[in-house]
């Protein structure tokens, strides 16, 4: 590149800004990739990084993850929503995706917005807090006509709260699922998981079940609210739980960390729980697999319940007793909540509301009257 006197990235920054505003790099339309640019204008990879970082803060461009470096829509097109394409977008991000009962939820929305003539753009956090605000930056730079968000790390402060407020000055209407931000106290749609812990639970409690450990993620509201429903059945039922069968952890902790603290508790033979709450299937499958490596016996020796009735609940021998989680009608909801939502903007109408759904529990094999001299 000649040598003007200006620094490297501003060069690159100025030609890029030049094919936007020339239309040879149109809104929408992919960018040349880092490599490209790098043979292009004869510079370092940190200058390309640093020339396109520029240009998505300034909102010129925006970053798909595992998709590359887009132009970004107009400002006016983004704020007023009023575009064709601006109507044809549901922003939807989740934690997760591909895996557990996020791709029936996603189903859900996907069969209701396409009948309605619009298209998905997905985006997953892996519930993490600085993934979260990327995929807020980026659906901020895509015309969306509205969101479906699931939060990430809801018990505690969310330092993303400045995308929700964008989100609300640009007039683009939200929706949470799952759980939700206090601080904000958004629409949402949710379970009542505090009554949905304390019904499996009480499950338990009356199959004369009354040594009972509960496993509870607690970085989420959803982990906190089915804790608190597992001491509120236990305190009704004048149970008294061990603080060492209490056991919580956070997102990070699921793999080794937490198997390794169950499998701890259950190796000590001389007492042991004879029914575990947990926080969800995912987990209980976990904890099912400790349990037959240490040859007790579901649900003769120990009975199991899980939460959220995903398909893991009959995957394996023994099926689980589980809370059910109404996963395809929260997505056919959340996508008539938001379309409802985009029509209210256009009437100047009421808001939808909240929708909180009543939990119900599917009772399987894994869960038996307590044997008689281990209650």
């Amino acid at each position: 590149m000649p040598g003007d006197g200006k620094a490297k990235y501003v060069m690159v920054k100025e030609q890029i800004r030049e094919w936007i505003r020339t239309g040879k790099v149109k809104p929408g339309q992919k960018i040349y990739s880092e490599n490209e640019l790098i043979k292009m204008f004869r510079v370092s990879r940190h200058t390309i990084r640093q020339a396109v970082g520029d240009l998505v803060h300034e909102g010129l461009l925006y970053r798909e993850q595992g998709a590359g470096t887009f132009c970004a829509f107009p400002q006016e097109e983004r704020v007023s929503g009023e575009s064709q394409e601006a109507r044809r977008y549901i922003g939807v991000i989740t934690t997760y995706i591909s895996d557990y009962i996020f791709p029936t939820i996603i189903r859900g929305i996907e069969s209701y917005v396409t009948n309605k003539g619009y298209s998905l753009i997905l985006a997953c956090t892996y519930n993490n807090l600085s993934k979260e605000a990327q995929c807020l930056e980026s659906m901020l730079q895509r015309p969306i006509a509205g969101l479906i968000v699931e939060p990430t790390e809801s018990s505690t402060y969310n330092p993303n709260i400045r995308y929700y407020l964008e989100l609300e000055q640009r007039k683009i209407p939200y929706v949470m699922i799952n759980q939700y931000y206090p601080q904000l106290d958004p629409p949402h749609i949710i379970m009542d998981d505090k009554k949905g812990g304390w019904m499996a639970t009480h499950h338990l409690l009356e199959l004369g079940h009354r040594k009972l450990m509960g496993i509870f993620k607690t970085d989420d509201l959803q982990g906190v609210y089915r804790m608190q429903g597992f001491m509120d059945a236990c305190r009704e039922a004048g149970v008294s739980v061990k603080p060492e069968w209490l056991i919580t952890y956070r997102t990070e902790e699921l793999g080794e960390e937490v198997v390794r603290r169950v499998r701890a508790e259950l190796e000590r033979e001389e007492e042991r729980p004879t029914g575990i709450v947990c926080y969800n299937d995912q987990l209980a499958v976990k904890v099912l697999d400790v349990l037959r490596e240490l040859g007790i016996r579901v649900p003769e020796e120990m009975s199991l319940v899980g939460y959220d009735d995903s398909y893991l609940a009959e995957a394996t021998e023994i099926k689980l007793t589980t809370v059910e989680h109404p996963k395809t009608q929260m997505g056919l909801d959340a996508a008539k909540w938001v379309m409802r939502a985009i029509e209210r903007g256009k009437r100047d109408a009421e808001e939808p509301g909240s929708i909180v759904y009543e939990p119900k529990l599917v009772v399987r094999s894994s869960t038996a009257p307590v044997v008689v001299g281990t209650a």
